[in-house]
């Protein structure tokens, strides 16, 4: 043995093992039953049903708002894996008519992304000054006009 191998193992204690210390960091998990998912995973064979609801009857009602372009639009632009009208039996857009739009995905499928989409919309059609998206419940969405009472008064007094 050498004169530096010796110093080294004289002046510094060997690592202790690893069964040694598991501090509250280094706990085993706790196996899970077999076949089951852990909390908030879902299994990759494994379909979710989600179902969103976007409502512009008021804005469809004043006829600034087509309901069935958007629908066509959603189908257009949504994507599946990575690609744009891929939608098959994964994800089904329908016009419900009164200024309801309703979107069923059998997979992972984002609310975010879904508003992302319709201001993405709404900018296209020039919307984007005068409506807002806003989600009224989970899985719900409306499209509301923006509040301009406050303006006007503003503009009087100058």
């Amino acid at each position: 043995m050498s004169t530096a191998a010796v110093r080294i193992s004289l002046c510094c204690p060997p690592p202790p093992s690893a069964d040694a210390f598991i501090g509250p960091r280094l706990m085993r998990k706790k196996p899970t039953a077999a076949g089951s998912p852990t909390k908030g995973s879902t299994k990759k064979g494994q379909k979710t049903t989600q179902k969103y609801i976007i409502n512009a009857k008021q804005p469809a009602d004043d006829r600034i708002f087509d309901p069935s372009a958007f629908a066509t639009f959603l189908q257009q632009r949504i994507k599946v894996d990575g690609r744009t009208g891929n939608l098959g039996d994964t994800i089904t857009v329908s016009n419900l008519g009164d200024g309801r739009i309703e979107i069923v995905s059998h997979q992972e499928f984002s609310g975010r992304y879904l508003k992302y989409l319709t201001k993405k919309f709404l900018k296209k059609q020039q919307l984007r000054d005068w409506l807002r998206v806003v989600s009224t419940s989970k899985g719900e969405y409306s499209l509301k006009f923006f509040n301009v009472v406050g303006d006007d008064a503003e503009e009087d007094e100058e």
